[in-house]
């Protein structure tokens, strides 16, 4: 049995909501499912990414596969950088959302500066 993290969908028509779901690959995409893991709300301004970091990475070490999509949304909440470090035994690099942005910028590259004269 293959098993998959994916997302399901729920809500109105013309509103969707996912489930981030544990699934056999072969059942439907709305079908059974083995764990609900997380949700996922796109409409919401900003989007809603809830996901437990826990049963995720339980399940990443197990050999679940995630689809394309919940591997994006992954990424966004940071979980995906986490369990890759932990496959490769290094530590986690900062996330560029996590405000840690270089302080280099063009105007202060590696120019010499000239002082300023004043005419007095």
């Amino acid at each position: 049995m293959s098993v998959r993290i994916r997302l399901t969908r729920i809500g109105k028509k013309k509103e969707p909501h996912y489930r981030v779901v544990v699934a056999d690959q072969r059942s439907p995409r709305d079908g059974k499912f083995i764990e609900i893991i997380g949700k996922y709300k796109p409409l919401e301004e900003p989007s809603v990414i809830d996901i437990d970091e826990e049963r995720v990475l339980e399940w990443l070490r197990k050999g679940a596969q995630p689809s394309e999509s919940v591997t994006n949304l992954l990424r966004k909440a940071g979980v995906w950088e986490k369990f890759q470090s932990e496959r490769t035994g290094t530590a986690p690099s900062p996330s560029p959302t996590s405000g840690t942005a270089p302080t280099t910028t063009p105007e202060t590259s590696d120019t010499a500066e000239e002082p300023e004269t004043t005419d007095s």
